[in-house]
Parts: structure tokens; sequence; C-alpha cells
């Protein structure tokens, strides 16, 4: 059974450094890597871009899929039902390793009609819904910034140091 890894960037001004350190935490034992060229949207079905679709390709029955967080693989709630019901299928098993998802089972399946269960699909549908609605609060507040002549993203890291107190030296001010 093999561990198959999917990483994925939404912009080519990003990279899978936080995802590697997630995957690299998580120690995954001979891991199979698939990682889509920078800029893959995520607007593309899962399904339709091609490293998942080569990872889906080479995966066999039993071995695991595994990706740092799900919205490195869907955003929207259509698309990890249709993920599912693959994974299913083609008796994949999912670890995700980091965010809401990372405790679910998300493969599991009522024991006599083989369906996905409904409190996954409840789950998988509420969280993968708030999820939308933060990509489109964050779109939402990238447009505004930019109206204002701004540029959206995060702020630089401010320089804390140290209050320097009378003859220059840092320590407890004394009265």
């Amino acid at each position: 059974m093999a561990n198959l890894v999917y990483k994925r960037v939404s912009t080519d001004q990003q990279s899978t450094v936080r995802q590697n350190l997630v995957l690299d935490e998580a120690e995954i034992e001979d891991p199979v890597v698939f990682e889509e060229d920078p800029g893959t949207s995520s607007r593309l079905h899962p399904l339709q871009r091609p490293k998942f679709s080569e990872l889906l390709t080479y995966a066999r029955p039993g071995d695991t899929v595994h990706i740092s967080e799900m919205f490195r693989l869907v955003r929207g709630t259509g698309h990890i039902l249709d993920v599912l019901d693959v994974f299913h299928r083609d008796r994949l098993a999912l670890r995700i390793h980091d965010g809401a998802f990372s405790a679910m089972d998300l493969t599991a399946r009522h024991p006599r009609t083989g369906e996905l269960l409904s409190t996954v699909k409840f789950m998988v549908q509420t969280l993968a819904a708030a999820g939308e609605l933060q990509r489109e609060l964050t779109y939402d507040g990238l447009r505004a910034a930019e109206a204002k002549g701004s540029k959206g993203g995060r702020r630089p890291a401010v320089n804390v140091t140290a209050p320097t107190h009378a003859g220059g030296q840092r320590g407890p001010c004394s009265p």
C-alpha cells in the first residue's frame, strides 16, 4: 500500500513551504509526491487537475492519499463529495494532516448501504461552505484594498526590541 502525497498552491507567488512542514511532521513513510504546477486554480475541479488525475491513475486499492489540509484539494462542497465518491469507488483512504478536517474519517460509510454517512456529508458540507465564505470575504477584502490603492496580503512583521533606558542599557528601569 502506497502513501500518495498531493500538494497544490493557488498562485505562482505562493509556495508549498507550509504544506511541506505539515507533511514532514507527519513522517509519511515512502511518500510518492504529486505536486501541481504553481498557480493551478482552485476553481478547476480537482478531478480535472493534471497531477491529481495522475495520482488517481497511479493509485491502487488500499493506498492512502495524504494532504496537508482539505482546502489544498477542494474548496466547494460539490467537489469534495465528488472526490470522496472516487476514493470510495477506488478504495482509497484519505488522510488530512491539518485543519478542520484532520480529526475526521471522511471515508466512513454506512455498514449496510455503503453510502457515505449522513453525518460525514453534513460536516463536510458545513466546513466546506465555511471555507467558501472565507474565500469570498478574502477576495472582497483584496478588491476593496485594491480600489483604495493598497496592496492586499499580510503586513510585514513588526520588529519589536526591548526599550532602552538611561545610559542606553537594556533591562529593568530603576526609579
